[in-house]
C-alpha cells in the first residue's frame, strides 16, 4: 500500500511529502534500519514514542504516524487521535485482502508452543504465515498480521490479553476461521473480578470463527459450550468429546489415528493434542501430520545466546527457518553491541511461498539494512541464488560441506538460522565454547519482566540506575549490560573501575558510576567518561591529583550504614574542597539505606532520609546547583516511593528477588547440569572423601560435574542439599568436591545423560540459600565464571 492510503483507513491527517510504499511498520525506533518502506509509529505507554521520533528521524526514516504535528520536514506523517488505534485499523485492513482460513489462539499458557508446532505440522501442506516469537499484545497482533503475503495459504496467529476489553479489538484484526482455547489458569487474573470474566473475555476472539477447538475434560468446558455451542470441536482423556485422546508412553491416539512423540509432560502431550485436531480438522492427513510431529521434537522455542571460540558470540535459532523469523533474529542483534562485526550462518528457507528469486532479493535487502559484514549459505537454493546475495557470502552445499571447510571467525556476532533438517546445531556445537557440562541459563525475558515491574513504581522524572557488579550478580556482565542498554535504563552502577572499561570496550555508552573506585584508577576515568563515587576527603584529593579536566563525581553520604561515605561531621570540609575546586563536576549526592526492608527497623531507615534530605540541601546550595538526588536500592524501592528522589538503584531484584515479597518477579536464571555417570552401590558402601557419604541401603549414586569450584558449596554435602532429576528430588550424598558432586537418585527415573537442576524453579535459590544459612545473593554470584552462561529469548 501507498503511504497516502492511510489516510481513508484510520480518517487521520495527511501531511504528505513524497508518497511511497509501505510495507514494515514498527513501534520500537531500535529496530528501524531507514529503508524507505519502514512507518515508525509513535505510541504512548511507559514511554512515549514521540519522543524517539527525531531519532527514527536521523536513522532515515520517513513515513510516520503521530498522535500530534510535529512538523517534520522532508518526511510523511499521519497525524491521528491514537497511533495504537491507527496501527490496528490498518493492520485489519491488511487482514481482510486475504480471503485464506486463520487459525487464532488464545488462553492462559502454551499459546505461543501450540501456534509454533501446529504451524510447523500445516507446513507439510500450506504455505504458512504465523505471529512472530510472542506477539500477541495489543501491538504484537498488528505486526504479526501485516506480514501476511500474496503467497500464503493459511496464518496462524496468538491473541492475549491481560484486563477486561482488550479482546474485541484482536478479534476484529484477525477475523479468525478457527480457534484453540488452550486451557484457563491463573496468568492475569488480577486484571479480572473472576476467572469467569476472564473466560468470557477471551472467547470473544471466537465470536465469528466457524469451529473452537478445545479440551472438554475440564472445569470451565460448559462455559465454553454454553456460549460457543455447536462451534465447539471437543476432545477429552475421557471419550466424553467429538475426539477421544489416549495419551500413553511415546505415542498419542486420536480417535483411530496414532501418533508417535518423545514428548512426555501433560503440558507438552496437551499442546501437541490441540495441534494435532486441528490438523485434522483442516484436512491433514495421519502421514503428513507424523511428519510434522517428526520436524517438532525437542525444538527449543527460543533464541539462544552463546558465547563461541575465538572471542565471539552465537545466537542459536538453528531449528527455525522462515523470513519473519529471521527479521526477530536479526532485530535481536540490537540488544547486543559488544561485537561489531555480524555474520549470518542461513540454511535454505523452505515454504516461504514465494519464488526464490523474490525471496532471497528480499533477504539481500535484510542483510544490508541490519548491517550483516558477512553472509553463510547452506544449502542448494540459497546457493543458486548467489547473485542476488552480497559478493563476500560464502555457500556451502550442506552442514557437513560447511563442517569440512568451516571457515575462520574472530569477535563476531554469529546468528545460525537453519531448517530443522539441516542441523545446523552441528555447526553450533562445533562454534561453541567448551563446557564441562554445567550451564547457567539466564532468561532475558524474565529480566524485562522484573524490570518491568520496578519501572512500574516510579514517577516518569525519575532516573534508573541498575547495578550490574559482580559479573551482573553472576548472570553475565556484558550480555546483561548489553540489554539493559537496550531497555533504555539511565545509568548502570559497578564495583570496579575494570568492570567500566570492559563495558566501554563492548559498545555500552550510557552513564556508568563506580561504586568503589581504587585510588589508583582515577586517570582511566576521563579517557572512558566515567562518574567515582567519592566517599572521603582523602579520596577526593587523591581524584583531584590524578584528573586534569572535570572530573563526574558521586558524593557518598554515611547516613548510618556506616560503610563508605562522609560522616555529616565532615562535610563543612567536604564543601570547602568543592568551593576550591569548581571543575568537579557533582552528578550526584547519594546514601544507602541499610534496612530499607525490615519493617522493624522502619524508624531508623526514616531517620537515614532526614539526615540524607539535610546535607544534600545543605551541598546543593553550597555549590549552587542541584545534583541527583538517589538512596533508593530494590526493597527500598518498593517500600519507601517518598524516598524515590530523582533517581533510584535497582540491584538484585532485577534478577528475580524481591526482599519485601510484594512483587510478582519471575526468576532469571537456573543452574544445570546432567548425569556423568551412575553408580550402583550396597547397602553400606561408602561414597567420596573420607567415606563421609554411607548409603543404609542398596543404592543409585549420580555423579555431577559441579563442586565448590563453580559455585556449589561444600557446605551443601552430606545431604545438606538436593538437586532435582527426572522430576525428584534428590539429596546429595558425601562431601562436594572440587569439580563434583554426588546425588541419590535411587528413587528417580534418572539414566545417564539426563538433565539435573542445581536451582530454577526447585530447588530454588532460596531453598539453597536456606539450606547453607546464607542469602541469595551469595548463592547467584558464587556461579563461577568457568560455568558457561547461555542466554535465552522466548
Amino acid at each position: 500500500m501507498l503511504f497516502s492510503h492511510l489516510k481513508d483507513i484510520t480518517n487521520g491527517q495527511l501531511n504528505l511529502y513524497s508518497d511511497s510504499e509501505v510495507i514494515r511498520f514498527s513501534t520500537d525506533s531500535r529496530t528501524l534500519t531507514g529503508n524507505p518502506s519502514e512507518v515508525f509509529v509513535a505510541i504512548r505507554g511507559k514511554r512515549d514514542g514521540h519522543d524517539y521520533v527525531k531519532s527514527a528521524w536521523e536513522k532515515g526514516v520517513r513515513n510516520f504516524i503521530l498522535e500530534k504535528d510535529l512538523q517534520l520536514s522532508e518526511a510523511n506523517s499521519l497525524v491521528v487521535e491514537s497511533s495504537l488505534m491507527a496501527l490496528q485499523q490498518i493492520a485489519g485492513n491488511h487482514r481482510a485482502q486475504f480471503d485464506i482460513p486463520v487459525i487464532s489462539i488464545t488462553g492462559s499458557n502454551g499459546k505461543t508452543t501450540v501456534k509454533e508446532w501446529l504451524s510447523t505440522i500445516l507446513s507439510e501442506r500450506y504455505f504458512v504465515v504465523k505471529s512472530p516469537k510472542s506477539y500477541n499484545s495489543q501491538v504484537g497482533v498488528p505486526v504479526s498480521l501485516l506480514e501476511i503475503r500474496n503467497t500464503h495459504e493459511i496464518g496462524v496467529f496468538e491473541a492475549g490479553i491481560s484486563r477486561m476489553d482488550e479482546m474485541k479489538n484482536l478479534q476484529k484484526m484477525i477475523q479468525p476461521s478457527i480457534g484453540i482455547f488452550t486451557n484457563l489458569g491463573q496468568a492475569h487474573d488480577d486484571g479480572f473480578e473472576s476467572s469467569g470474566q476472564k473466560l468470557s473475555e477471551k472467547l470473544l476472539l471466537f465470536s465469528d470463527a466457524e469451529k473452537v477447538i478445545c479440551r472438554s475434560n475440564t472445569s470451565y468446558f460448559s462455559s465454553i459450550e454454553k456460549k460457543l455451542s455447536e462451534r465447539v470441536v471437543s476432545w477429552s482423556l475421557n471419550g466424553n468429546a467429538n475426539y477421544k485422546v489416549i495419551w500413553d508412553n511415546g505415542y498419542i491416539k486420536v480417535n483411530e489415528s496414532t501418533f508417535t512423540t518423545e514428548f512426555e509432560s501433560k503440558t507438552q502431550l496437551e499442546n501437541l493434542t490441540h495441534a494435532i485436531i486441528t490438523a485434522k480438522e483442516l484436512g491433514l492427513d495421519q502421514e503428513e501430520i507424523q511428519s510434522g510431529i517428526n520436524l517438532i521434537e525437542g525444538i527449543p522455542m527460543r533464541l539462544e545466546l552463546k558465547k563461541g571460540i575465538n572471542g565471539c558470540y552465537i545466537l542459536d535459532d538453528s531449528y527455525n527457518n522462515d523470513e519473519a523469523g529471521l527479521k526477530v533474529a536479526l532485530d535481536y542483534l540490537e540488544f547486543h553491541k559488544q561485537n561489531a562485526s555480524r555474520t549470518l550462518i542461513l540454511s535454505d528457507i523452505l515454504h516461504s511461498g514465494k519464488p526464490d528469486q523474490d525471496l532471497y532479493r528480499d533477504i539481500a535487502n535484510m542483510l544490508n539494512d541490519k548491517q550483516i559484514s558477512r553472509l553463510i549459505g547452506v544449502g542448494p537454493s540459497i546457493s543458486k541464488a548467489a547473485g542476488l546475495l552480497p559478493k563476500s557470502s560464502e555457500f556451502f552445499k550442506d552442514t557437513d560441506d560447511l563442517l569440512e571447510n568451516l571457515p575462520h571467525f574472530q569477535d563476531e556476532m554469529i546468528v545460525v538460522k537453519g531448517a530443522r533438517n539441516f542441523e545446523l546445531e552441528r555447526v553450533v556445537k562445533r562454534l561453541e565454547a567448551t563446557s564441562h557440562g554445567t550451564v547457567l541459563e539466564v532468561n532475558f525475558e524474565a529480566l524485562q519482566h522484573n524490570l518491568n515491574q520496578y519501572r512500574a513504581l516510579l514517577k516518569p522524572q525519575i532516573k534508573l540506575m541498575v547495578m550490574v557488579k559482580a559479573n551482573a550478580y553472576g548472570s553475565g556482565l556484558l550480555e546483561v549490560a548489553n540489554f539493559l542498554q537496550h531497555q533504555r535504563v539511565d545509568m548502570l552502577g559497578v564495583a570496579y573501575v575494570d568492570e567500566a572499561i570492559q563495558l566501554r570496550k563492548n559498545g555500552i555508552s550510557i552513564p556508568i558510576m563506580i561504586m568503589n573506585p581504587h585510588t589508583e584508577s582515577f586517570e582511566q576515568f576521563e579517557r572512558y567518561d566515567l562518574q567515582a563515587e567519592i566517599f572521603s576527603i582523602s579520596h577526593f584529593n587523591r581524584m583531584l591529583k590524578d584528573t586534569s579536566e572535570q572530573p563526574r563525581i558521586h558524593l557518598k553520604i554515611d547516613t548510618g550504614m556506616h560503610r563508605l561515605g562522609f560522616s555529616p561531621e565532615k562535610i563543612d570540609e567536604l564543601i570547602s574542597r568543592l568551593k576550591e575546586n569548581p571543575q568537579v563536576r557533582v552528578e550526584g549526592i547519594f546514601t544507602h539505606f541499610s534496612s530499607s526492608d525490615v519493617a522493624s527497623e522502619d524508624d531508623f531507615t526514616i531517620n537515614q532520609a532526614q539526615v540524607f534530605e539535610a546535607v544534600y540541601e545543605k551541598i546543593a546550595s553550597a555549590i549552587g546547583y542541584k545534583p541527583a538526588k538517589h538512596a533508593c536500592n530494590s526493597p527500598g524501592m518498593v517500600r519507601w516511593p517518598q524516598y524515590h528522589f530523582d533517581m533510584v538503584r535497582l540491584g538484585i531484584g532485577l534478577h528475580g528477588f524481591d526482599p519485601t515479597d510484594q512483587l510478582p518477579l519471575r526468576l532469571s536464571s537456573q543452574l544445570k547440569s546432567i548425569v556423568s555417570q551412575i553408580q550402583h552401590l550396597k547397602a553400606g558402601d561408602t561414597v567420596g572423601y573420607s567415606r563421609m557419604g554411607k548409603v543404609e541401603r542398596d543404592s543409585k549414586i549420580a555423579v555431577v560435574p559441579i563442586g565448590y569450584e563453580d559455585g556449589y558449596l561444600r557446605i551443601f554435602g552430606n545431604g545438606n542439599a538436593k538437586m532435582s532429576v527426572a522430576g525428584k528430588l534428590c539429596p546429595t550424598v558425601g562431601n562436594v568436591c572440587m569439580d563434583m558432586a554426588m546425588i541419590d537418585v535411587t528413587d528417580a527415573d534418572a539414566k545417564e545423560g539426563d538433565e539435573v537442576i542445581v536451582f530454577g524453579e526447585e530447588p530454588s535459590i532460596k531453598d539453597l540459600a536456606s539450606w547453607a544459612s546464607t542469602i541469595p545473593y551469595e548463592i547467584l554470584t558464587n556461579v563461577s565464571n568457568r560455568v558457561k552462561r547461555i542466554f535465552v529469548s522466548e
